[in-house]
Protein backbone atom coordinates (compact mmCIF):
# COMPACT_ATOMS: atom_id res chain seq x y z
CA UNK A 1 0.00 0.00 0.00
CA UNK A 2 2.60 2.19 0.65
CA UNK A 3 5.21 2.16 -2.38
CA UNK A 4 4.73 2.74 -5.93
CA UNK A 5 2.72 1.81 -9.05
CA UNK A 6 0.74 -0.78 -8.45
CA UNK A 7 -1.34 -4.38 -9.80
CA UNK A 8 -3.91 -5.39 -12.19
CA UNK A 9 -5.82 -8.50 -12.63
CA UNK A 10 -8.71 -9.47 -14.61
CA UNK A 11 -11.41 -10.15 -12.35
CA UNK A 12 -14.04 -12.82 -13.91
CA UNK A 13 -17.28 -13.04 -12.33
CA UNK A 14 -21.49 -13.38 -12.84
CA UNK A 15 -23.40 -13.88 -16.02
CA UNK A 16 -20.71 -12.83 -18.07
CA UNK A 17 -17.47 -14.61 -17.00
CA UNK A 18 -16.03 -15.83 -19.93
CA UNK A 19 -13.84 -13.34 -21.50
CA UNK A 20 -14.48 -14.18 -24.95
CA UNK A 21 -18.50 -13.42 -25.13
CA UNK A 22 -18.14 -10.03 -22.96
CA UNK A 23 -19.88 -6.92 -23.99
CA UNK A 24 -17.45 -4.58 -22.35
CA UNK A 25 -14.78 -4.01 -20.15
CA UNK A 26 -15.10 -1.82 -16.72
CA UNK A 27 -11.80 -0.74 -15.98
CA UNK A 28 -11.88 -0.55 -11.92
CA UNK A 29 -9.43 1.60 -10.07
CA UNK A 30 -9.96 0.48 -6.68
CA UNK A 31 -9.80 2.61 -3.36
CA UNK A 32 -5.97 2.37 -1.19
CA UNK A 33 -6.98 -0.31 1.09
CA UNK A 34 -9.44 -2.86 -0.81
CA UNK A 35 -8.76 -6.45 -1.18
CA UNK A 36 -10.01 -8.65 -3.66
CA UNK A 37 -13.32 -9.34 -1.32
CA UNK A 38 -14.12 -6.11 -1.35
CA UNK A 39 -14.58 -6.03 -4.97
CA UNK A 40 -16.47 -8.83 -5.63
CA UNK A 41 -19.77 -7.67 -5.27
CA UNK A 42 -18.77 -5.19 -8.12
CA UNK A 43 -17.29 -7.77 -10.32
CA UNK A 44 -20.03 -9.90 -9.90
CA UNK A 45 -22.11 -7.06 -11.00
CA UNK A 46 -20.64 -6.10 -13.81
CA UNK A 47 -20.41 -9.73 -14.70
CA UNK A 48 -23.99 -10.20 -14.73
CA UNK A 49 -24.70 -7.27 -17.29
CA UNK A 50 -21.68 -9.09 -19.51
CA UNK A 51 -18.64 -6.95 -18.82
CA UNK A 52 -15.40 -8.04 -18.08
CA UNK A 53 -13.58 -6.35 -14.65
CA UNK A 54 -10.04 -5.13 -14.94
CA UNK A 55 -9.27 -4.49 -11.63
CA UNK A 56 -6.05 -2.22 -10.55
CA UNK A 57 -5.25 -1.96 -6.89
CA UNK A 58 -3.16 1.19 -6.63
CA UNK A 59 -0.43 2.25 -4.24
CA UNK A 60 -0.37 5.30 -1.57
CA UNK A 61 2.79 7.15 -2.74
CA UNK A 62 1.49 7.34 -6.43
CA UNK A 63 -0.29 10.23 -5.28
CA UNK A 64 2.87 12.38 -4.62
CA UNK A 65 5.24 10.46 -7.33
CA UNK A 66 2.79 10.59 -10.10
CA UNK A 67 5.65 9.32 -12.68
CA UNK A 68 5.36 6.03 -10.45
CA UNK A 69 1.88 5.95 -11.72
CA UNK A 70 2.31 6.00 -15.28
CA UNK A 71 3.99 2.27 -15.79
CA UNK A 72 1.28 0.98 -14.36
CA UNK A 73 -0.95 3.30 -16.77
CA UNK A 74 0.73 1.77 -19.64
CA UNK A 75 0.67 -1.86 -18.30
CA UNK A 76 -2.93 -1.13 -18.24
CA UNK A 77 -3.40 0.63 -21.62
CA UNK A 78 -1.36 -2.15 -23.02
CA UNK A 79 -3.86 -5.01 -21.40
CA UNK A 80 -6.51 -2.98 -22.88
CA UNK A 81 -5.39 -2.85 -26.66
CA UNK A 82 -4.92 -6.73 -26.55
CA UNK A 83 -7.99 -7.05 -25.59
CA UNK A 84 -10.11 -4.32 -28.31
CA UNK A 85 -7.67 -6.12 -30.86
CA UNK A 86 -9.24 -9.97 -29.96
CA UNK A 87 -12.71 -8.25 -29.62
CA UNK A 88 -13.80 -4.90 -30.05
CA UNK A 89 -15.81 -3.98 -27.37
CA UNK A 90 -16.55 -1.09 -25.10
CA UNK A 91 -14.79 0.89 -22.51
CA UNK A 92 -15.61 2.09 -19.45
CA UNK A 93 -13.58 3.57 -16.47
CA UNK A 94 -14.79 3.35 -12.84
CA UNK A 95 -12.46 4.74 -9.88
CA UNK A 96 -13.11 5.17 -6.43
CA UNK A 97 -11.75 7.40 -3.78
CA UNK A 98 -8.10 8.25 -4.94
CA UNK A 99 -8.03 5.69 -7.85
CA UNK A 100 -8.16 8.92 -10.13
CA UNK A 101 -5.17 10.95 -8.72
CA UNK A 102 -3.28 7.39 -8.02
CA UNK A 103 -3.47 6.43 -11.49
CA UNK A 104 -6.71 7.09 -13.93
CA UNK A 105 -5.50 10.58 -14.94
CA UNK A 106 -2.11 9.21 -15.88
CA UNK A 107 -3.94 6.82 -17.86
CA UNK A 108 -5.89 9.40 -19.65
CA UNK A 109 -2.95 11.27 -20.43
CA UNK A 110 -0.95 8.23 -21.99
CA UNK A 111 -4.06 7.30 -23.82
CA UNK A 112 -4.84 10.94 -25.35
CA UNK A 113 -1.25 10.61 -26.47
CA UNK A 114 -1.36 7.74 -28.13
CA UNK A 115 -4.73 7.87 -29.24
CA UNK A 116 -4.57 3.70 -29.32
CA UNK A 117 -7.91 2.42 -27.60
CA UNK A 118 -10.00 5.59 -27.41
CA UNK A 119 -12.66 4.68 -29.98
CA UNK A 120 -13.67 1.75 -27.42
CA UNK A 121 -14.20 4.67 -24.17
CA UNK A 122 -17.49 5.01 -23.29
CA UNK A 123 -17.79 6.19 -20.13
CA UNK A 124 -16.66 7.03 -16.65
CA UNK A 125 -17.99 6.43 -12.95
CA UNK A 126 -16.87 7.73 -10.13
CA UNK A 127 -17.33 6.77 -6.34
CA UNK A 128 -16.62 8.40 -3.92
CA UNK A 129 -14.57 10.49 -6.09
CA UNK A 130 -12.45 12.67 -7.32
CA UNK A 131 -11.25 14.16 -4.27
CA UNK A 132 -9.13 17.44 -3.95
CA UNK A 133 -5.60 17.22 -4.54
CA UNK A 134 -5.01 19.93 -1.49
CA UNK A 135 -1.70 19.85 0.98
CA UNK A 136 -2.92 17.78 3.68
CA UNK A 137 -3.69 15.49 1.17
CA UNK A 138 -1.59 12.64 2.69
CA UNK A 139 -2.04 12.83 6.30
CA UNK A 140 -6.03 12.82 5.42
CA UNK A 141 -5.44 9.86 3.17
CA UNK A 142 -3.26 8.04 5.49
CA UNK A 143 -5.14 8.46 8.68
CA UNK A 144 -8.72 7.81 7.48
CA UNK A 145 -10.76 4.63 8.30
CA UNK A 146 -11.26 3.41 5.05
CA UNK A 147 -7.47 3.44 4.34
CA UNK A 148 -6.37 1.82 7.71
CA UNK A 149 -9.24 -0.54 8.02
CA UNK A 150 -9.64 0.57 11.65
CA UNK A 151 -12.68 2.82 12.88
CA UNK A 152 -9.86 4.54 15.13
CA UNK A 153 -6.22 3.96 14.45
CA UNK A 154 -4.05 3.93 17.69
CA UNK A 155 -1.95 6.79 18.92
CA UNK A 156 1.28 5.63 17.97
CA UNK A 157 0.35 5.03 14.86
CA UNK A 158 -0.92 7.93 13.96
CA UNK A 159 2.33 9.61 15.19
CA UNK A 160 4.21 7.35 12.80
CA UNK A 161 1.50 8.19 9.63
CA UNK A 162 1.46 11.92 10.62
CA UNK A 163 4.95 12.04 10.52
CA UNK A 164 5.72 10.73 7.05
CA UNK A 165 2.47 12.01 5.72
CA UNK A 166 3.41 15.89 6.94
CA UNK A 167 6.88 15.57 5.23
CA UNK A 168 5.48 14.05 2.53
CA UNK A 169 3.17 17.25 2.29
CA UNK A 170 5.52 19.45 3.23
CA UNK A 171 8.58 18.65 0.90
CA UNK A 172 5.91 18.50 -2.21
CA UNK A 173 4.30 21.69 -1.10
CA UNK A 174 5.70 23.59 -3.73
CA UNK A 175 4.51 21.13 -6.42
CA UNK A 176 1.09 20.56 -5.26
CA UNK A 177 -0.85 23.37 -7.08
CA UNK A 178 0.91 22.90 -10.66
CA UNK A 179 0.24 18.86 -9.92
CA UNK A 180 -4.03 20.10 -8.88
CA UNK A 181 -4.11 22.02 -11.76
CA UNK A 182 -2.72 19.68 -13.98
CA UNK A 183 -5.02 16.89 -12.62
CA UNK A 184 -8.06 18.93 -12.75
CA UNK A 185 -7.40 19.89 -16.15
CA UNK A 186 -6.47 16.22 -17.24
CA UNK A 187 -10.05 14.98 -15.81
CA UNK A 188 -11.99 17.45 -17.52
CA UNK A 189 -10.42 17.07 -21.02
CA UNK A 190 -12.16 13.57 -20.95
CA UNK A 191 -14.94 15.07 -22.28
CA UNK A 192 -13.57 15.44 -25.62
CA UNK A 193 -14.60 11.69 -25.96
CA UNK A 194 -17.93 12.70 -26.27
CA UNK A 195 -18.29 9.83 -23.45
CA UNK A 196 -21.15 9.43 -20.18
CA UNK A 197 -20.23 10.17 -16.86
CA UNK A 198 -22.05 8.38 -13.83
CA UNK A 199 -21.14 10.14 -10.41
CA UNK A 200 -21.84 8.18 -6.91
CA UNK A 201 -21.84 10.05 -4.19
CA UNK A 202 -22.89 10.71 -0.26
CA UNK A 203 -23.67 14.06 1.12
CA UNK A 204 -21.42 13.12 4.67
CA UNK A 205 -18.10 12.24 3.13
CA UNK A 206 -15.52 13.52 4.84
CA UNK A 207 -12.73 13.02 2.54
CA UNK A 208 -14.43 13.86 -0.75
CA UNK A 209 -16.32 16.93 0.33
CA UNK A 210 -20.04 17.08 -1.23
CA UNK A 211 -19.60 19.97 -2.63
CA UNK A 212 -15.92 19.31 -4.17
CA UNK A 213 -17.80 16.34 -6.52
CA UNK A 214 -20.96 18.38 -7.15
CA UNK A 215 -18.91 20.88 -8.72
CA UNK A 216 -16.99 18.81 -11.00
CA UNK A 217 -20.26 17.21 -11.72
CA UNK A 218 -21.60 20.64 -12.39
CA UNK A 219 -18.28 21.59 -14.76
CA UNK A 220 -18.40 18.74 -16.58
CA UNK A 221 -22.21 19.54 -17.29
CA UNK A 222 -21.07 23.33 -18.21
CA UNK A 223 -18.80 21.77 -20.65
CA UNK A 224 -21.32 19.88 -22.44
CA UNK A 225 -20.97 16.40 -20.87
CA UNK A 226 -23.65 14.09 -20.59
CA UNK A 227 -23.56 13.53 -16.66
CA UNK A 228 -26.18 11.45 -14.01
CA UNK A 229 -25.17 12.21 -10.93
CA UNK A 230 -26.65 9.47 -7.76
CA UNK A 231 -26.37 11.07 -3.91
CA UNK A 232 -27.18 8.70 -0.83
CA UNK A 233 -27.51 9.82 2.44
CA UNK A 234 -25.31 9.39 5.61
CA UNK A 235 -23.17 6.92 3.98
CA UNK A 236 -19.20 7.17 4.41
CA UNK A 237 -16.59 7.41 2.35
CA UNK A 238 -16.33 4.12 -0.06
CA UNK A 239 -19.02 2.98 1.85
CA UNK A 240 -21.38 3.08 -1.24
CA UNK A 241 -20.67 -0.54 -1.92
CA UNK A 242 -22.81 -1.64 1.16
CA UNK A 243 -25.75 0.43 -0.53
CA UNK A 244 -25.28 0.02 -3.66
CA UNK A 245 -25.28 -3.25 -5.13
CA UNK A 246 -28.66 -4.60 -5.19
Amino acid sequence: MWGFGGRYYWGLGGGGGDREKAGGVVVVFVWMSSQERHLTSYVQLYGSLGWNSLVCHLQFLNMFFSDKAEPLALEVLGALIKEVKIQPCPVVFASFSEGPKACMYKLIQVNHSNLLVCPAYCGYIFNSCPVDFTSDLGSRFALHPSVMNISKPPRLASGIVNGIASGLDALFLSRFESQRAEYWQTLYSSIGMRVLYLILCTDSDDLAPYHVICNFAQRLQDLGADVKSITWKGSSHVGLYSVCII
